[in-house]
């Protein structure tokens, strides 16, 4: 998994959740103020994500999509990407 990641401390720097589940997924709930870009959508939507050195935190319903979407957004070159697995587990740091 790799060091410890404070996924509050992020979000106080401005860092932003992206849930990558589809959006009647996300319909059926989400952490509040994540933007929803599924993952098989992400490449296209890339211009959404303007900032690059922005913190994001990915999160899906297990962790697997997520993943691959951290894998999407570093080789697009964005630097301050996190797994945050289950956006269940993010619910803690709504906005």
């Amino acid at each position: 998994m790799g060091p410890k990641v404070d996924f509050a401390e992020l979000l106080a720097k401005g860092g932003v959740i992206l849930d990558v589940r589809s959006k009647g997924e996300f319909a059926s709930g989400h952490v509040k103020g994540a933007v929803n870009i599924p993952v098989d959508q992400l490449a296209g939507n890339l211009k959404k994500l303007k900032d690059k050195n922005q913190p994001i935190i990915t999160c899906c319903a297990s962790g697997m999509r997520s993943a691959s979407a951290k894998g999407i957004l570093k080789q697009a070159g964005y630097l301050n990407v996190h797994n945050g697995g289950s956006w269940r587990n993010l619910t803690k740091f709504e906005k």
